[in-house]
């Protein structure tokens, strides 16, 4: 293997070879992108420990090691397909729609959830129905989504103020929101426990803050005692928005992420 490396090493490199490095750290890059903030990522960790010992017991004569590994690797392609296969389906598909082709239609769809999400609150708000509707951004939500119920749907505010009505099965949780899809309603949160927090916060509100404490998704909170509108992202709290004021926030913080870490640091509002 060392001598292979060696030749590669001393062989011109060509526009070929930068077009299959550059196609392979793309496809690793979507690869992890995939498995980011779920088990699968404990599992590729486990994987590339078994192929670092592989490769070791090649090197060294470490005979029992590569028999013992040649002879699980043998099963574990098929082991992998049955556990993941779903995730082989979800890859397969996430493959098939390109960043690069999905990048000129990503702001125009995005633009059309922030509508449908400012249509929802405002109906929610009018009526005292409290709601949480969270937004994943570059952080994968999936475990949180798993602890809910799927629906994978196109956003709709008549879908989003459907499952928030009270009496309904799936408006005790949050909605999850992932590519512009409604990925799974009545999802559990984790509350914050900062103690700086006001009193007169509810659990949603708390909820809301927990999960932006932990990752970078953008949470947006309808207050059923005051039906008041808020936004949380970063583990702070904007109250009282105004649509507008929603909008903006929302096209900042989603349309241009290029800003998003100047754009986060915003100050909580008080009570």
């Amino acid at each position: 293997m060392l001598d292979q490396f060696a030749a590669l090493v001393r062989r011109p490199l060509t526009g070929w070879d930068v077009a299959d490095i550059l196609i392979v750290s793309v496809l690793i890059y979507e690869a992890l992108k995939l498995i980011r903030g779920t088990r699968a990522m404990q599992m590729a960790i486990g994987s590339v420990l078994v192929l670092f010992l592989f490769y070791t017991s090649r090197l060294f004569p470490l005979q029992t090691v590569n028999w013992l590994i040649r002879n699980v690797l043998s099963y574990g392609v098929f082991a992998a397909i049955v556990l993941f296969q779903s995730d082989i389906r979800r890859a397969l598909s996430h493959l098939g729609r390109a960043p690069f082709f999905r990048y000129f239609a990503r702001s125009e769809q995005a633009a059309e959830t922030i509508e449908e999400i400012l249509t929802a609150t405002s109906l929610l708000a009018k009526d005292h129905v409290g709601a949480i509707i969270v937004i994943e951004r570059e952080i994968g939500l999936r475990n949180y989504v798993e602890s809910g119920i799927r629906i994978d749907a196109l956003v709709s505010y008549d879908l989003l103020t459907t499952v928030f009505r009270p009496n309904t099965p799936l408006h005790d949780g949050a909605v999850i929101l992932q590519e512009d899809r409604v990925a799974a309603a009545a999802c559990f949160l984790p509350l914050s426990v900062n103690p700086k927090l006001d009193r007169d916060l509810g659990t949603r509100h708390r909820a809301a803050i927990g999960l932006t404490e932990e990752c970078d998704a953008v949470a947006v909170i309808v207050s059923e005692e005051r039906g008041e509108v808020s936004l949380s992202t970063r583990g702070r709290l904007e109250r009282r928005l105004s649509a507008d004021e929603l909008r903006s926030r929302l096209q900042t913080l989603i349309l241009h992420r290029t800003g998003a870490g100047a754009s986060d640091a915003v100050v909580e509002t008080e009570a």
